[in-house]
């Protein structure tokens, strides 16, 4: 029999993070299991060359969070929760998708993506796709266009909304906080991304370590 991989779908790379990396397009994705599939979210933001927006928000948490998220189709006929941790001293990410045996680890030190399914006891190490440096924590983003729309609260918590473009250049409105933290995104006027509990508290490295005892495979997408 052939060894099955770990299935992440293209989209799903896209957003590994959800303004931590790839230019700083917000975007929660809920990533593969077995079938290798995974919920629409709005895709990372195309890189700009030359100089860094003048204005623009911090896109990477400058502290210890727990965020539970509520994720909507772009249609808005489907939607899901998914809960991301992130350690700000190591620059670590943990997304786990709401009744899902599978969970995302990246590591920005190493630039590493760890896929693990714990209910078929496999995990899948990868590069962090994209070849974006993640920028520095509490930091405004370093490329893109921005522009400041207003501000809102999202989950009890002040945030400033931005103006800014997916890969396919749709306008798209993200609520950024001021320590970095996302809190919702929107597109057409349909929410697809928004924050239902913010958790500012140290998250331990038990939280980041791959359980011992499971058998590598190799990373495959679509």
């Amino acid at each position: 029999m052939a060894t099955r991989c770990i299935m992440v779908s293209r989209s799903a790379f896209a957003v590994v993070a959800f303004g931590l990396a790839l230019a700083g397009m917000p975007g929660m994705q809920a990533y593969a299991q077995q079938a290798g599939t995974a919920q629409d979210a709005p895709p990372a933001q195309t890189p700009m060359a030359g100089e860094p927006p003048a204005e623009a928000p911090a896109i990477t948490p400058s502290v210890d969070v727990d965020v539970e998220y509520e994720l909507a189709s772009p249609q808005g006929d489907v939607s899901t929760r998914q809960r991301m941790r992130w350690q700000v001293a190591t620059l670590r990410q943990r997304l786990d998708p709401d009744k899902s045996s599978v969970f995302m680890i990246t590591s920005w030190r190493d630039r590493t993506l760890s896929v693990v399914d714990l209910g078929r006891k496999k995990d899948s190490i990868m590069p962090v796709p994209g070849t974006q440096q993640l920028t520095p924590p509490g930091q405004p983003a370093m490329v893109g266009s921005y522009a400041r729309l207003g501000s809102s609260v999202v989950a009890g918590e002040q945030c400033t909304i931005w103006r800014t473009k997916d890969t396919d250049g749709h306008p798209t409105d993200a609520c950024y906080t001021a320590d970095g933290l996302l809190l919702q995104v929107a597109q057409g006027g349909q929410i697809t991304v928004r924050a239902l509990s913010v958790q500012r508290v140290a998250q331990p490295d038990s939280l980041f370590v791959i359980p011992p005892g499971l058998q590598q495979e190799a990373p495959a997408h679509p």
